[in-house]
Order: C-alpha cells, then structure tokens, then sequence
C-alpha cells in the first residue's frame, strides 16, 4: 500500500491535471468545439485513471482493516458520492460550489505552506543569530578572563610596591619627627637672639628715618638752598594773577593733576593689590589698606604743605615790595618750587598712621611698607594738589556713612539697595564743594564701623624695610581678587575744559 501511494505520488497526476486545466483555460477562446470537447475527454481519462487508482488504494486500505474495516466511513462519505446525483448537478451541492471549496481547499493549504517556509526560514535566521552572539559571547568571556589575569598581576605588583613605600613613608616620618624636635630645640635657643635682633633693627629703622629726615630740613644746606631761592627771588609781572582760576599754569597743573588721579586708580592702585594679596588673601582688607594709604597721604601732605607755605610767607614778607599782593608772589615762588618737599619724611608719616590704625592688619612678619611704591606716588600728588592755587583734596569719607550717589558710585560686588557704605575702595577728588572725579565705595546692609579686626599684641612691632619676598611679575586674573573697574566718572567741573 505504501509503495502504491509513494508511487502515484510521484508521478505527479494531480500536477499534470492542474497544468492541463490551466493551459485549456489559457486556449478556451482560440481553440474550436472539437478541440475543447477533447481537451475535456482527455482531462477526464486521466481524472478516471486518477480515479481508479485511488479507488485500488481505498480497497487495499479497507482490506487491511478485516472484513468491516473502513465500512463506516465508507458509508457516511463515498456512498452519497455513488448514488442517483452523483452524475447529475442537481444534488445539494453544485459544480460550482464544489469547485470554489476545492479552490479555497488548496488556497488554505497554499497559505500554510508559505506560513510553514516563512517559520522554517526565520528559525534558521534565528539560529545563525544565536550562533553569532554565542560567538561574541565567547569572546568577551575570554576578553574578561585576559583583563581578570592583568588585574591580578597588577594587584601582585602594587602590593609590593605598597610594602616598599610604607617602608620608605616611615623612615620619612621618622626622619622628619628627628628634624622637628630638633627644629624647636633650634627656636628655643635662638629665640630671645631673634627679638633683640628684631628690636635692634627697628630702632635702626627709626633712627635712619629720623636722621635723614632732620638732615634734610634742618641742615644748613638745605636751609641755604631754601633761603637763598628765597632772597634771589624776584616776582615777574605777569598779565593774569597766578591765583586766578583762569591761570593758563593751574589749568595746565589741573588737567595733568587728574590725569594722574586717574592713572593712579586704574594702574598704581592694581599693582599695589597685586602685591598685597602675595601677604594676605583678605580681599577687603587689602581695599582698607589702599584706601587708609591715600587719606594719610593727604593728610600728611596737606599738613607739610601748610608749614611750607608759612615759612615761605614769612620769608617773602620781610623783602616783598610791588605792585603784585604778598599772596600773588607767595603763589608764583610756589608755581616755580614745586619740588621743595621732603617725600621720604612724608612716606614714613604715612606708613607709621596706617600701623596706628586698627582698621587694617598684615601679616606679623611683614609691615605696610610693602607698598611704599604706591605711598611715595600718592605723597608726591597730594602734595602738588596742595600746591595749586585752588587746590585739590579728597573728600572726607567715614566707614558706615550715608551713600552719596554724586560722590561715589558702587563696586560690582555691592548691595545695591543698601543705604550704607561699608568701606571706600577709592576717595573722591574735589576742589572746593565741587566734585572732580567720582570715588568707589561698597554697600553692604548692617554696615558699622564694627570692632578692630587687628590684634595688637604686646611683643609684635612692624619693620619699615619690606618683606624679602621675592615679587613675582605674574598677575592674578581671578575676578573676586582683582578686577579694573572702568575709570572714575568725571562730574562736572566747568564748562570749559580743564588743563
């Protein structure tokens, strides 16, 4: 029986039927009757062949199963087949429709055929995956298992190199505990020759100052030089009076004078930040100190200013004659001897009002003369603003005022809704009530003027000679330390421009 089917299998009937319906259907319309009609025939011999073939496989099949085997089937689907209708279209079910459930018969098996090579197909694809990630899989396994072995060679080698440092980290230790007991051992010894050491070089300093500074106004030299430019003094006759505010000197003398206010703010006070913060990290301290270092400046030139202007009237007033006012002649000596002044007496006045104040602190180890630089160039304008005819002055500032917005403007870092200063960055220039340049100021709310924030101790004393440090030519750009500000506004002065 199953050599029987495997054969009628592979011949291929049902195959060779379907191929010869399909090219009847192709030639239906250009074939004659005759040639249809066979066609038919043809179609159903091998249909009957078809047929009694399967009809041997039915009794072959019902045969093995006894005598009454495969009856009931028989009897239920084959025997409607062989009855009256089974020739004629007039049954329950037409050629038609028979036909169209044979057709969606093999289209259903069609479909399940594609279905079944579509899974086969995707199965394989998914296998080949698979093999692949089992592939890379393997491989970073064995990548894990190379660095896991590096690891450990790692770990074997740093291991002892920790032993070998923690060897030498405790000798080290050792040896610098030894250095520091005998570095106390060295400062207990030498500490009382360090403060007569201290002590001897401040009186030095001190009595260098003093010496050169009465050296220079007491001695008879000098006197003669003063003196003697006083007698061989004579007054020119000039068109305008030197004390007139329309004096081309002094409005030349003015323009200079500012520019150099400005030049001061923008480049001089910088520097002496720079060098400030390689002292101390305060921030705002280091404004006070520039700050405290301008008013004493002015301050002490104002107050030598005023004793040399004496001298020279007294002086004038004994030989003066002509036309000219003994304040015009007083002036025009002035306008010619700008450079009368005793700078270094001026410098150590300044740095010995900043150490009274106790506003301020550096460091113990170093002192304000530090930025002598900057002290020595404010001096020296103070004093040739004192020397005007109408002179020049900074307005008086306190810590904890009232703002004056026509006076001062804001620093970046101010509160801008506090009605307090709490410390001047930089003073503001007047002449007389009017303002010249504007000063800076920051405002903070619950300013004060607070408690001293410099301890003064007993055994603690500041030399004049600055700190050995050596100064570096590198800038700090950090911008909470040091940052220009745009120059002072200038307020109106005149309508005219000044010189």
């Amino acid at each position: 029986m199953a050599e029987s089917l495997r054969r009628l299998v592979n011949i291929g009937t049902f195959t060779v039927l379907q191929e010869k319906l399909e090219r009847w259907l192709q030639n239906y319309y250009i074939n004659t009757c005759d040639q249809n009609v066979a066609r038919c025939c043809e179609i159903i011999e091998l249909n009957a062949k078809v047929q009694g073939q399967l009809f041997k496989l039915l009794s072959v099949t019902a045969e093995a199963g006894g005598m009454y085997g495969g009856s009931a089937i028989i009897k239920s689907r084959l025997l409607p087949f062989l009855g009256g209708n089974f020739f004629t279209t007039g049954g329950a079910m037409t050629a038609d429709a028979s036909l169209s459930v044979l057709a969606e018969a093999a289209g259903k098996n069609r479909e399940l055929d594609e279905l079944q090579d579509m899974y086969e197909k995707s199965l394989q694809d998914l296998e080949g995956d698979l093999d692949d990630k089992k592939a890379e899989l393997q491989d970073v396994k064995d990548e894990l298992l190379d660095a896991k072995n590096e690891i450990n060679r790692s770990m074997r080698s740093s291991q002892s190199d920790k032993m070998f440092l923690e060897t030498e980290v405790q000798e080290l230790r050792r040896k610098l505990a030894d250095s520091q007991d005998e570095i106390v051992k060295l400062r207990a010894r030498s500490g009382l020759v360090d403060d007569y050491q201290r002590e001897l070089r401040n009186l030095r300093d001190e009595l260098s100052i003093v010496s050169s500074k009465k050296s220079y106004l007491d001695s008879p030299k000098r006197s003669s030089d003063i003196y003697g430019s006083l007698s061989s003094y004579r007054y020119t006759p000039r068109i305008g009076s030197p004390c007139s505010p329309d004096d081309p000197v002094l409005r030349v003398r003015q323009q200079n004078l500012v520019s150099r206010w400005n030049d001061m703010y923008n480049q001089d006070r910088l520097d002496a930040m720079d060098t400030l913060r390689r002292f101390s990290d305060d921030h705002e301290n280091n404004q006070r100190i520039i700050f405290l270092a301008v008013q004493e400046s002015h301050s002490v030139a104002k107050l030598a200013f005023r004793q040399f202007k004496m001298k020279v009237r007294a002086n004038l007033a004994a030989t003066h004659i002509g036309p000219e006012t003994l304040e015009e002649a007083v002036q025009d000596y002035i306008n010619r001897n700008t450079d009368l002044y005793d700078l270094p007496g001026m410098v150590s006045d300044v740095i010995r009002g900043l150490n009274r104040s106790p506003k301020i602190f550096l460091p113990p180890d170093c002192s304000f003369a530090i930025v002598q630089p900057f002290i020595r160039e404010s001096c020296k304008l103070a004093w040739q603003m004192n020397a005007l005819a109408i002179p020049m002055d900074i307005a008086v500032a306190t810590d904890a005022e009232l703002f004056d917005n026509n006076k001062y403007r804001r620093t970046y870092d101010s509160e801008y809704t506090a009605p307090l200063v709490n410390h001047h960055v930089w003073a503001a220039l007047m002449q007389g009530a009017k303002v010249v340049m504007k000063g800076e100021a920051t405002t903070r709310r619950g300013a004060s003027l607070g408690m001293s924030r410099r301890s003064r101790s007993p055994t603690r004393s500041r030399s004049i000679s600055p700190s050995p440090r050596p100064r570096s030519r590198s800038r700090s750009l950090s911008p909470t330390r040091r940052s220009r500000s745009p120059s002072p506004r200038r307020s109106t002065y005149s309508s005219d421009p000044v010189y």
